[in-house]
């Protein structure tokens, strides 16, 4: 398989699952403003709606939406319980909770990298946000993750996006759990293995 990434992007997620589910894979980056990939390919022929993370499958499909992928890769390595099996009441729960943080986080913070976003719709986007952190604060002050004491794809996707939080003058200190969250998941082998292949830590 074949993973194309942007460093830090969302891509991160699925970079993390692969590493977290033992799978060989490569990766290659995606420059988002050319729409080239690092090997000079057009990425627009990999996935039309040109952005990451595009998965390559070893058939030669290719498989894009970050909670698809994750989902996909969790799939195929059950042993790392990184998704509760499909059909459950748990597998919902998941979907539910990967559709919470591509919608009201991911979409959120996501607006806000753009500089052409007027400041008045800024300030109505940042009182969203801090009101489902709020939330998300909440429901990790009681579970050391997302679903549980379980890291599932969910914690990989909800880590990359709430580690855009800084570049985007978030200030996290008011959120002890989650900030301590973050420190749990960025401790783990793998996360620190992805960030390391990505550039984003030496």
């Amino acid at each position: 398989m074949k993973l194309y990434y942007t460093p830090g992007a969302c891509s991160l997620s699925p970079h993390i699952v692969l590493r977290e589910a033992g799978q060989t894979f490569d990766i290659e980056k995606v420059d988002l403003g050319t729409k080239k990939t690092e090997s000079g390919k057009d990425f627009n022929t990999v996935n039309p709606n040109g952005y990451v993370p595009a998965l390559q499958l070893d058939d030669g499909t290719t498989l894009t939406e970050g909670p698809a992928i994750v989902q996909y890769i969790a799939d195929k390595a059950p042993q790392s319980k990184l998704a509760p099996a499909n059909g459950t009441l748990e597998r919902y729960k998941l979907q539910e909770a990967l559709n919470f943080i591509g919608t009201e986080l991911h979409k959120n913070l996501g607006a806000l990298f753009n500089s052409a976003f007027p400041e008045d719709a800024r300030k109505i986007v940042k009182g969203n946000i801090d009101k489902r952190l709020t939330a998300v604060n909440e429901r990790l002050s009681k579970q050391s993750h997302f679903l549980g004491e379980q890291f599932t794809v969910a914690d990989a996707y909800l880590f990359t996006v709430l580690s855009w939080t800084g570049h985007l003058g978030i200030d996290l200190s008011k959120f002890p759990a989650i900030q301590a969250y973050q420190g749990r998941v960025a401790a783990r082998p793998n996360v620190q293995a992805a960030l390391k292949a990505e550039g984003l830590l030496k």
